[in-house]
């Protein structure tokens, strides 16, 4: 398996940041809730090609999404659906739909792999985004490691304040193990508590690129180098952008 590294750069890059990428690369590649290590792997690649997918631009471009007739360029290994998902959710997230969801459901795509297929985009954008921002080429991805999926459900997952069950810090049962580290806790990290490994893998990774979760109520932290007040501009400058309704 090919390691992460920034030994090529000229900047001193944190040595838990650089953990938490190995380690999610190495999550990367094993069974998960509910995919395989070769389907993770593909539904990274997948996150990737989206890039170059000619239909993604001309989607984003138009007024909807649903105007535009075509198909994504996909590279294979996922089932149409999946692949809808996959780019969809690198190209143009604002824009999904509770109907989009319904209609991928219908077709196959259930809550629960929905809720890991999310989970994985989101941790290789992480990982690609900040290879970008110094100017670095993709890391290559692992190679799938042999396993089945646990396919465990989480028994208090509900639909409820989201589209996709989440569960509640109400509804925790024993099984699901430390979900949160309290009570009150938002909504961002409930949003895939349904697949609670998925949850664990990528606040593991997110965490260490913004915020340790003890420290994001506290406005006077000092756990960067940089300021609250600098890390909150930077994130809501990125939100907008990005038209990040959260």
């Amino acid at each position: 398996m090919s390691e992460i590294s920034y030994d090529q750069v000229p900047y001193a890059i944190r040595d838990d940041l650089i953990a938490a990428q190995r380690r999610c690369w190495e999550g990367l590649a094993r069974a998960g809730t509910w995919h395989d290590g070769a389907r993770r792997v593909a539904i990274a690649a997948e996150t990737r090609n989206a890039r170059n997918c000619d239909y993604c631009q001309a989607q984003k471009a138009a007024l909807s999404p649903n105007a535009v007739a075509g198909s994504h360029a996909g590279l294979g290994e996922l089932s149409d659906v999946e692949v809808d998902a996959v780019h969809r959710i690198a190209s143009d997230p604002a824009r999904l739909s509770k109907a989009w969801y319904e209609e991928n459901k219908a077709e196959g795509l259930g809550d629960e792999p929905y809720v890991e297929l999310v989970s994985l985009v989101a941790i290789v954008t992480i990982v690609d985004s900040f290879t970008f921002a110094l100017g670095l080429p993709d890391h290559p991805l692992p190679t799938p490691v042999p396993g089945a999926p646990t396919r465990y459900r989480s028994p208090g997952a509900k639909v409820q304040a989201a589209w996709v069950p989440i569960v509640e810090p109400r509804d925790m049962t024993e099984s699901d193990g430390d979900l949160y580290p309290s009570a009150r806790v938002g909504y961002i990290q409930r949003a895939i508590s349904a697949v609670p490994d998925s949850k664990w893998a990528y606040w593991d990774l997110a965490s260490c690129h913004y915020l340790p979760m003890e420290e994001i109520p506290r406005w006077d932290t000092n756990a960067r180098a940089i300021d609250r007040t600098q890390i909150e501009l930077i994130a809501g400058r990125v939100s907008a952008l990005h038209q990040c309704l959260y």
